[in-house]
């Protein structure tokens, strides 16, 4: 979750609280609580958020490893195509 979608987040909570302290304790606690389990039911933890980047780096890094090695192997192959084929001088 971004950093900006968190403000928002904290600001809906905050705005939600300031607009039923009014209205006595008991529904306080029960949106508090409802709010709790949704955000519980809904978004990742942030260890589950850090494998999830873990693994995606590590993918990128696969890849980029692997246009690498293309990229080597093909300049191998044109410099041994040219030594072998190329103008003789």
């Amino acid at each position: 979750m971004s950093s900006t979608s968190r403000i928002w987040v904290v600001a809906a909570t905050m705005g939600a609280v300031e607009a039923l302290k009014d209205q006595g304790i008991c529904r306080w606690n029960y949106t508090l609580r409802s709010l709790h389990q949704h955000a519980k039911n809904h978004l990742r933890s942030a260890s589950q958020t850090r494998m999830l980047s873990s693994q995606t780096s590590a993918a990128v890094r696969n890849q980029l490893r692997e246009e690498k090695a293309k990229q080597s192997e093909e300049s191998l192959r044109t410099v041994m195509y040219l030594s072998c084929w190329g103008p003789n001088n």
